[in-house]
């Protein structure tokens, strides 16, 4: 497979990629991630695929192959979801479903809102009650801790955070910045409305995302699902 790239309004290339024929599923990856890393290393490519599915999967600006500009401003939330739509448009997709984790499953939850003709189905992984309470506050500790020398005084999430941005390839000032940007999370009268069919999944233990309940039961049309073993970030 050979990657493509679309360019954002904002002159941003993002970088995708298509594998099989089928009806397609785009895969939008989590924080600090890429789409080799989240999707096609675990097996996902395969999976959906193997069961009748086209992948379409993109890095999200900031993120693999994409551009990665080094301001908060370029991340807001509704300009990644746009980014997802022009990759569509590129792979000359109508409407597809979404499978997004952690962050990529709060993109897939804005451009369920925002463009619902486009989003068949939504899965979402490690997004959960957290999507209610995670505040500004918490998301710049997690930013400040990407860009310290000095990792003795940090929170086990902290670290967490940190450890995974830092590893080989990945740009942690823009990762940072993608951290920073303000995030309007959808309202629970916003999500009642999603009326695309979704499906929640949460790890028993995972303490960054919280249950799935809570968000399944504030979507028009979804399940919840508790996975028996931890997510990761």
């Amino acid at each position: 497979m050979m990657t493509e790239f679309v360019t954002a309004p904002d002159g941003v290339r993002i970088g995708w990629e298509m594998a099989g024929e089928g009806p397609p599923v785009v895969l939008v990856h989590g924080f600090g991630s890429n789409r080799l890393q989240n999707w096609r290393a675990p097996g996902w490519y395969d999976t959906l695929t193997k069961s009748g599915y086209s992948v379409i999967a993109l890095d999200n600006r900031g993120h693999g192959e994409s551009d990665k500009p080094h301001g908060p401003g370029a991340y807001a939330e509704e300009r990644m979801a746009e980014d997802v739509t022009l990759v569509m448009d590129a792979a000359g997709c109508a409407s597809v479903f979404v499978m997004g984790y952690s962050m990529g499953g709060a993109i897939a939850l804005r451009l369920a809102s925002s463009h619902p003709e486009r989003v068949s189905g939504l899965i979402m992984g490690g997004v959960g009650e957290t999507y209610f309470t995670r505040d500004q506050t918490w998301r710049n500790a997690i930013a400040d801790a990407l860009m310290v020398d000095d990792v003795a005084q940090l929170s086990p999430v902290q670290r967490m955070f940190r450890d995974f941005a830092a590893q080989p390839g990945k740009d942690r000032i823009a990762l940072a910045a993608c951290m920073r940007a303000p995030r309007y999370n959808l309202s629970r009268s916003d999500l009642a409305v999603i009326a695309a069919p979704a499906l929640v999944v949460c790890g028993e233990t995972d303490d960054v995302s919280g249950p799935a309940q809570p968000l399944a039961s504030a979507l028009g049309d979804a399940l919840d699902f508790l996975r028996q073993s931890d997510t990761g970030t």
